[in-house]
């Protein structure tokens, strides 16, 4: 029986979130406590990669994170970023993030509907002409350059923070009695080995999202109770749902 479940993501800020709505309808409780965490690398690590802000035009922000690391490694090599820097971000909650920056300008900021970066290309290709620095964890795929290089766009991904394990405590190794677990990252799948090496998982359900995060579970030797997203379950939280209503049955 699922009664208690850590989910590896810090807890939703939002009070509608359906994470909410399944612990109330199924009375179970939810823990949501990272796995990782996301750190800056140092200034000189940055300078070994010989990219200077200021040769670009344009700057591609995937997230948040991309959007913190990029301005404080600015701050930290004191690089005044130009007023009239464009900005093209993959959806417009992280176009509006820059605000905490920034002023905000339409005319400087673009983003896309989707959340793919496909959905940007179409306002890239109209600005052809810029230089677009991408900033990027130490952890990513060259899918997103190798769609710049097929439209032929100047472009420069450079690395600007990196995933590492968010290490748990000797207590919180100590009272780990969850009935399932949830995880959204390979890096996620690496931190539970390397925090609980000796990890058994017997009756613990165990829940991934995304294909590369179920690989690393898999590689691992763990169970899979649940792979999101599928075609009838996109989310996790639809996903999770399904599986506590049948563990009802």
């Amino acid at each position: 029986m699922i009664k208690k479940i850590l989910v590896s993501q810090p807890k939703p800020t939002s009070e509608k979130s359906p994470y909410f709505d399944i612990a109330s309808k199924f009375d179970v409780e939810l823990v949501f406590r990272p796995f990782i965490k996301v750190e800056s690398i140092s200034s000189k690590d940055f300078r070994a990669q010989k990219v200077n802000i200021l040769d670009y035009t344009a700057i591609v922000f995937t997230s948040r994170h991309a959007i913190d690391h990029f301005f404080n490694m600015a701050k930290e090599l004191r690089v005044n970023i130009p007023e009239d820097m464009k900005y093209f971000c993959v959806t417009e909650t992280i176009a509006l993030y820059i605000q905490k920056y920034v002023q905000y300008r339409k005319r400087k900021v673009f983003f896309g509907e989707t959340g793919r970066v496909d959905d940007l290309l179409p306002a890239m290709i109209k600005h052809k002409n810029e230089k677009y620095l991408v900033p990027m964890s130490d952890v990513h795929s060259d899918s997103l350059s190798n769609l710049l290089d097929s439209k032929k766009l100047q472009h420069k991904e450079c690395v600007m923070y990196k995933t590492v394990s968010n290490d748990f405590t000797p207590e919180e190794v100590a009272s780990f009695d969850y009935d399932m677990l949830i995880f959204f990252s390979p890096a996620g799948i690496e931190s539970l080995m390397k925090n609980f090496p000796d990890f058994k998982q017997d009756k613990i359900a165990i829940a991934t999202f995304g294909p590369s995060t179920a690989k690393a579970a898999k590689e691992a030797g763990l169970r899979l109770d649940i792979e999101a997203p599928s075609e009838k379950y996109p989310s996790m939280t639809g996903a999770l749902q399904h599986f506590l209503l049948l563990q009802e049955d």
